[in-house]
């Protein structure tokens, strides 16, 4: 028996975080019903036709899932709900501030008609203060919460290549959830679960919160170096880049000694501790890069993997998909879609003995006919005589 399995999460939900928060509760098992506009559906499915002509987001969001096709603003849409609700364990929805309460279905209304119900909502900035109505995309909160600020080089700062504040509240959610559920065993209540966007991310940021809160100072903007420790990023062979970082003054030691083959930088004043080798960056680089330039990455990759001393190659995506500790791992699935199989990889957290559920991919409205039926209910004016 899966963990999840018997469970029913109803979600209102689009984009990235709902969709990536409730796909989670899908792979353990749970029953996730994803109520989409009729037509066109959650407008995720739009933004690209990558695969095979399905949206790349929508792919990756949205297996294991059935589609229910509802017009909300319809008398009849909202009683369906309703009654799904009623049967369902989990609410979620990341509709914009204010409208699932319009609906009738905000966490305060449902919980009162359904007390051991677990309402969660996701927004950008959350409930209360100037920034609840605020528009709230990916970019939009990476640079509210500081993180563009840190993200880039010296001379433009950028942001994240993928949708770490989206990713950041759907894992939030998908926690309290859990969490929820678990309390619920307990004590037999319900829960209300409050995910934004801002809030998820200022979580993150917490190295960078609390050295700009002591320090005085935020960190630089260091490209794939770090802002503070040193050595640490990409340097330089004589025929491509190496990634290495080092965490302590042991591992610093050997680097000096088995990797640089330099012993007597362990004691060089200016690189003394972490601190110091921080402040003289510029000077640790060109000692290095002076080294490794005249040696094949290859070797450079030898000699830090015989060190102890954490290092890696940088891959592109195509590098990601073939990569040997994937295949090796046997993290590789298939699942089905309107467009065929298609590749998926397993979910990172996994329990020993149980197998994620690795279902089909909707169409919008697969299964309005059979969620009706399964509820007594017909396709427009409400229950069946």
């Amino acid at each position: 028996m899966r963990p999840l399995e018997g469970m029913t999460v109803v979600s209102l939900e689009q984009a990235v975080a709902a969709p990536f928060a409730t796909r989670q509760l899908a792979d353990l098992g749970a029953r996730v019903i994803k109520v989409e506009r009729p037509g066109a559906g959650d407008f995720a499915r739009g933004y690209d036709e990558t695969v095979r002509g399905m949206s790349s987001h929508f792919v990756w969001l949205n297996r294991s899932k059935e589609s229910l096709a509802l017009d909300l603003k319809s008398e009849h849409g909202r009683n369906v709900l309703e009654h799904l609700v009623a049967r369902a364990d989990v609410f979620v929805q990341n509709l914009a501030p204010g409208a699932a309460e319009r609906l009738g279905f905000g966490a305060f209304q449902l919980r009162q008609r359904h007390p051991r119900l677990v309402h969660c909502s996701i927004s950008g900035y959350g409930e209360g203060g100037p920034y609840t109505d605020k528009k709230a995309y990916d970019l939009l909160v990476q640079c509210e919460s500081g993180l563009v600020s840190i993200t880039g080089t010296e001379e433009t700062p950028a942001k994240v290549g993928i949708a770490v504040a989206d990713i950041a509240a759907g894992m939030y959610a998908y926690t309290g959830v859990l969490t929820a559920l678990l309390r619920r065993e307990r004590s037999g209540e319900g829960a209300t679960v409050e995910v934004s966007m801002l809030e998820a991310l200022a979580e993150w940021m917490g190295f960078p919160m609390y050295f700009t809160l002591y320090g005085g100072t935020q960190p630089d903007r260091s490209g794939a170096s770090h802002a503070a420790i040193a050595p640490y990023g990409p340097f330089e062979a004589s025929d491509g880049v190496v990634f290495l970082g080092i965490q302590n003054e042991r591992e610093w030691a050997a680097f000096c000694q088995r990797v640089l083959e330099r012993p007597a930088m362990v004691s060089d004043e200016r690189f003394a501790t972490n601190s110091r080798r921080v402040a003289s960056a510029a000077a640790l680089r060109e000692v290095i890069e002076g080294i490794f330039r005249a040696v094949p990455s290859e070797e450079v990759l030898r000699r830090l993997e015989a060190a102890g001393i954490a290092n890696a190659r940088l891959r592109d995506v195509v590098g990601l998909i073939d990569h040997p500790q994937l295949a090796a791992r046997d993290r590789w699935r298939e699942v089905d879609s309107p467009v065929g199989t298609l590749r998926t990889l397993l979910p990172p957290a996994r329990l020993d003995a149980d197998e994620p559920v690795m279902g089909p991919i909707p169409t919008p409205g697969q299964h309005t006919a059979a969620i009706l039926r399964e509820l007594g209910l017909d396709d427009g004016d409400g229950e069946r005589s």
